[in-house]
């Protein structure tokens, strides 16, 4: 068996990408909250850590026994770039533009009855609020950033300083947001008990939970590959184009 009792989920999510689903059914947070020992993440969920260890070490072996070899993780950082905006920001941005008057049409008819969704109308507001601003920035300024970092040591070029100083800083403003989202993602799961469907649920009500949950799904794995991989390579690229200016300052 796997030895587990001293990684972080971070680390296991980085080593083995698959084990992200075990997580999900788990409700174990591998983006925001990663940097926990699974040992402790089990222990103040109320989990047995025993069978959490063995479904993770099961879908690291059914992966072997696939053979995938697609796994983001492994991308250089402009590829990941280009991986995170095409799969994750596309997908916000479509399924906010669906969930949002779905969101509307569920209050107006069932809010009466079921006035928690009230609650839920307003956190899923501040969480769009949050991400679309969130991805135009990433887009804009630090991505492109990161992107140029890459081509300068590819090319053998040096970088100008940019107007924010240093890539940590606007890391830092980024993982703000994320943990910010990631505690509405939590609270929405709240409101909801865990998106549980009232009995008699019409078509819309349960398309609309259905909804939320592959939107949180997919921003888990979106944050993490931001938090875990993507700006952490970026400090790191950062590092090493600044060491490669100076070499070259030197003659």
């Amino acid at each position: 068996m796997q030895t587990f009792t001293t990684k972080t989920i971070r680390d296991i999510a980085l080593e083995s990408p698959q084990t992200t689903r075990v997580f999900e059914e788990f409700k174990i947070d591998y983006c925001c909250g990663g940097r926990k020992l699974l040992q402790d993440a089990c222990q103040d969920a109320g989990l047995d850590f025993r069978l959490v260890a063995q479904k993770l070490e099961s879908a690291m072996k059914d992966h072997d026994a696939r053979g995938d070899s697609y796994q983001p993780e492994k991308k250089s950082p402009s590829q990941l770039i280009d991986y995170i905006i095409g799969k994750h920001h596309v997908f916000t941005v479509q399924e906010i533009e669906r969930l949002t008057p779905l969101m509307e049409k569920v209050c107006t008819r069932h809010g009466d009855h079921h006035p928690h969704l009230f609650e839920l109308q307003t956190v899923f507001t501040a969480l769009t609020d949050s991400l679309v601003p969130h991805m135009r920035k990433e887009e804009s300024v630090l991505f492109p950033y990161i992107q140029m970092l890459e081509s300068s040591l590819t090319e053998n070029m040096s970088v100008s300083p940019p107007h924010f100083g240093t890539v940590e800083n606007p890391i830092r403003m980024m993982l703000a947001d994320h943990e910010a989202d990631g505690d509405r993602l939590r609270r929405m799961r709240e409101i909801s008990g865990d998106y549980t469907l009232p009995d008699g649920a019409c078509p819309s009500f349960t398309a609309l939970y259905a909804g939320l949950q592959d939107l949180e799904k997919d921003l888990h794995r979106h944050i993490h590959l931001e938090n875990n991989v993507l700006f952490p390579g970026a400090v790191k690229l950062e590092q090493s184009t600044l060491t490669f200016g100076l070499e070259i300052a030197a003659g």
